[in-house]
């Protein structure tokens, strides 16, 4: 199954080749073209054939939060940094995994109460009693990934490590497989490093050079426990973006997605957060600016080990996409 492949693959920011391999191989029947950029985008090209066709980018970004060395100590204990968001207390007591395959155990040189979001306090512990003995699997710049095994839970909700943003990944994979004549040009884009910048989308965006983008991600849940607040619930569809911290999405893109939802008996919900962003901002702010917007999934426990998406809202995600980039676009401005 794609979707777990790609869950359990590396893909820590910057260093997303294992993921790109993966998607490039699934999807390579299915393109007109296929180009990987400098960065490391994957760059997925079919031809539109409609008489008054746009040029639409989607963008889901393959990386994922992770950790890099910073130092090796005497007694074998290895320093990190972050590479992306990771919540201290999330990440304390995790395991997680280097790209050669070593496993260890994330804790701390003082008391948890006392860790705030320090991740100086941090290291990781691979079993071993000496720096000698580390560096013979470990070395500094190396990078790690939590620990998350994919799993089916109850009434259509999957956990697994790296949902943000493999199951943008799978909806654009899944999106590419159903369309066969699509009306506008659509550019498929697997973007690198959205986790510490948006990275990706902004050179490919300046590629593309496009009349529309659409940020295919996860967004946060707001019915269960947390510090956030909003209307987001898991199971009850497709989440269209309106706005985060960083875009306000076109309304006119907007309310086709709402028409298209509508038109097509696509169950959806209005994404409203103040916390957090997509690349629609990197597309959005490029070429002297792109009509943007976001099509997610709405996720309970992300940027952690193991977060939770609901099937039935990925289905209704990759329906949206399927329909929306196979309208005809008439901009008033």
């Amino acid at each position: 199954m794609i979707l777990k492949e790609i869950t359990q693959a590396f893909g820590v920011s910057g260093y997303e080749r294992e993921v790109r391999d993966i998607i490039k191989e699934e999807i390579k029947d299915y393109a007109d073209d296929i180009l990987v950029d400098a960065l490391g985008n994957l760059i997925v090209y079919r031809k539109g054939s409609g008489a008054n066709k746009k040029k639409i980018m989607l963008a889901a970004h393959m990386d994922e939060i992770g950790i890099q060395v910073t130092k090796v100590e005497d007694n074998g204990m290895i320093k990190v940094k972050s590479l992306g968001f990771l919540w201290i207390p999330t990440t304390y007591m995790s395991r997680v995994k280097f790209r050669n395959g070593t496993i260890g155990i994330v804790s701390s040189t003082v008391k948890v109460e006392d860790l705030k979001n320090d991740f100086t306090k941090l290291y990781i512990d691979i079993g071993v009693k000496s720096k000698e003995e580390a560096l013979k699997h470990v070395k500094v710049g190396d990078v790690a990934s939590y620990i998350g095994e994919y799993a089916e839970l109850k009434d259509n909700n999957i956990t697994a490590k790296a949902l943000d943003n493999r199951i943008g990944c799978y909806m654009l994979i899944e999106a590419l497989k159903k369309i066969d004549n699509p009306y506008n040009d659509t550019y498929f884009v697997f973007t690198v490093q959205e986790e510490v910048g948006c990275r990706g989308a902004i050179v490919a965006s300046e590629r593309i050079k496009p009349d529309l983008g659409i940020a295919v991600d996860i967004t946060p849940a707001h019915d269960y426990p947390c510090d956030l607040e909003g209307s987001n619930k898991v199971g009850e569809g497709t989440a269209i973006k309106v706005s985060d911290t960083s875009v306000i999405c076109d309304e006119y893109l907007v309310g086709e997605m709402v028409k298209c939802c509508e038109e097509n008996n696509i169950k959806y919900q209005m994404d409203v957060i103040y916390v957090g962003g997509t690349d629609a901002s990197s597309i959005n702010r490029s070429n002297f600016g792109v009509r943007a917007g976001g099509i997610s999934v709405v996720t309970r426990y992300p940027h952690g080990p193991n977060a939770i998406v609901n099937m039935k809202d990925v289905e209704a995600s990759i329906e949206l996409l399927t329909k929306y980039i196979d309208r005809e676009f008439n901009f008033e401005y």
